[in-house]
């Protein structure tokens, strides 16, 4: 069960092809009330994601309607709670939407371990 209040996280990847679909998505995003945050579009590698993306932070109680939100652009995404573990947030805590992205996992804080990054509210980039 997700907690309501819990915070989460999204990862919306895109390539030349789907920029459009990303830039409008992004731009529904930041109308949406039930979104705190959206970060800027990168282009390349940012953290563990090796393609471009950006993120959107929102509380679990917005998961389902977020999931669907994206899921109608057909992009792919990566939804995951952040807790105080790294690794299992982006790897068996983490829902993907359409066909999962290779994550670079070494960059991740081990578990337990929070190096002391931003990780609500603003970018982690």
């Amino acid at each position: 069960m997700i907690e309501p209040d819990a915070p989460y996280h999204a990862h919306i990847y895109f390539d030349d092809a789907g920029r459009a679909a990303a830039i409008d998505l992004r731009e529904g995003f930041g109308r949406d009330p039930a979104i705190l945050f959206v970060g800027d579009m990168t282009d390349g590698a940012a953290g563990p994601h090796p393609i471009a993306q950006y993120e959107v932070h929102f509380l679990g109680a917005a998961v389902p309607a977020v999931i669907a939100t994206i899921e109608a652009t057909g992009l792919r995404a990566l939804v995951h709670p952040l807790t105080d573990d790294d690794l299992a947030d982006h790897t068996t805590l983490a829902h993907w939407i359409g066909e999962p992205v290779e994550l670079d996992v070494t960059v991740l804080d081990p578990p337990g371990v929070n190096q002391g990054i931003p990780r609500f509210g603003v970018s982690d980039f």
